[in-house]
């Protein structure tokens, strides 16, 4: 948490209206957007002038979040998003701890800002461009970070009914539907009190995970299609071509969570999933782990990337094949 210091100056600086914006990683997930438009509500009450950028677009899954609607998209609305950062008295970044998670155009963009930042984050290793630093890994999402973070301020009274939904939204997302290892005793009591406030949890989970399209549900047989097993390695992986993903009529989002499949195999301790990106030239590259197996560092080391001990994300300048080559080789050397 923040410092008791930071905590006061932090009071005092929302005590009155300002110009504060808030942004997320590029890519923005079920956490990204859950913990930015909540806390743009949160503010919201404390009457502030609130804008959320979003680096690109935000997956189709999450419109239905409250006020999603009105998310500036950096990449597209250049001219509209950059006075806003540089007007800013205040810029909140979310769900990130890099600023080259924002993609190439933001991160030159944000480096030339002297505006005050506020970093909020529950991944390891964060960077120093923040004034004020509230990083920990043992939260499994930033949403509950962001729970926690209006409750030390003394506002729990000021969380309704759309705070509510955009905090569950994240935890439930990044939780893995509360399966995964850092859902704690701390997570079940903000979520009771979240549904306290009014949400239709249930609601929430069908938009989320019962809402696919066709063209979806063909994608992700075509991706277990192409599901590989290393058993010598006790890993898997799975491909998706640029090719394939346009046959499926593939939107941002489509592939979420597909990556998962890959694990859910007996003796699998560690999996991937690669996907082409031939527009922006790369491979987009998610690594899930059990155990040991610390998939952030092995994102950081081999594929440019990084996220938690048993969830990671990175990329890949060379081709699909090559790329699939080298993890796999990368898998050989390490087991030696």
């Amino acid at each position: 948490m923040f410092s008791s210091k930071e905590i006061s100056e932090l009071k005092s600086l929302l005590s009155s209206p300002k110009k504060i914006t808030i942004i997320s990683h590029r890519n923005p997930d079920g956490d990204a957007m859950g913990s930015s438009l909540g806390l743009l509500h949160f503010l919201i009450q404390l009457n502030h002038q609130v804008t959320f950028i979003s680096p690109n677009e935000y997956p189709d899954f999450l419109e239905w979040l409250p006020k999603a609607n009105e998310t500036v998209i950096f990449e597209r609305e250049y001219d509209k998003a950059l006075p806003i950062l540089q007007n800013s008295d205040y810029i909140f970044t979310l769900d990130f701890n890099a600023l080259h998670r924002t993609g190439d155009a933001m991160q030159k963009t944000l480096e030339k800002l002297s505006n005050t930042m506020i970093m909020i984050d529950h991944h390891q290793l964060p960077d120093t461009y923040s004034k004020y630093t509230f990083s920990d890994v043992n939260y499994g999402s930033t949403c509950q970070m962001i729970y926690d973070f209006i409750n030390i301020l003394g506002y729990n009274h000021l969380i309704n009914k759309e705070i509510a939904t955009c905090l569950y939204t994240g935890i439930v997302t990044d939780s893995g539907s509360f399966r995964f290892p850092k859902t704690t005793p701390e997570t079940h009591q903000c979520v009771a009190d979240l549904i306290s406030r009014g949400i239709n949890n249930s609601e929430i989970h069908n938009l989320l995970f019962d809402n696919s399209s066709y063209e979806r549900l063909q994608l992700l047989g075509k991706a277990l299609q192409n599901l590989k097993v290393l058993p010598e390695f006790n890993a898997s992986y799975i491909t998706l071509s640029q090719e394939e993903l346009n046959q499926y009529s593939y939107k941002k989002g489509d592939t979420e969570g597909i990556v998962n499949y890959g694990l859910s195999i007996k003796g699998i301790i560690v999996t991937a999933i690669f996907i082409e990106n031939k527009e922006e030239g790369i491979i987009k590259i998610s690594f899930r782990s059990q155990g040991n197996f610390d998939v952030n560092e092995f994102a950081r080391k081999h594929f440019n990337g990084g996220g938690h001990i048993n969830a990671a994300g990175g990329k890949s300048f060379l081709s699909l094949e090559e790329t699939v080559n080298q993890f796999i080789a990368i898998l050989a050397t390490e087991k030696k």
